[in-house]
């Protein structure tokens, strides 16, 4: 794994990183996202202030993967209980 050093910019700032260049495309593919949220706020809201937008992005990203982990959890459940069902199953028989 070669690390790369490059630049990404949010909320018109610039912020050296050293990434994986296995990683370079996703990272960057992450902050334009980012900044297209802050965008879309701006947009929407009418909010000037950058911490403001930021703060709200964070909590925007939180409840995705907040939903996400759930999915998966539930997921995750729903295999269990075939597995055990399956078990049960054969240690009947």
């Amino acid at each position: 794994m070669k690390e790369l050093s490059i630049k990404i910019k949010i909320c018109d700032r610039m912020y050296p990183m050293k990434v994986n260049t296995e990683e370079e495309e996703r990272i960057r593919a992450i902050s334009k996202k980012i900044n297209q949220r802050i965008f879309s706020y701006q947009k929407k809201f009418g909010i000037k202030d950058y911490q403001d937008l930021l703060a709200m992005v964070a909590f925007d990203c939180l409840v995705d993967l907040h939903k996400v982990k759930n999915i998966h959890e539930v997921q995750i459940e729903k295999k269990l209980i075939k597995l055990s069902e399956k078990i049960q199953n054969m240690l009947a028989n």
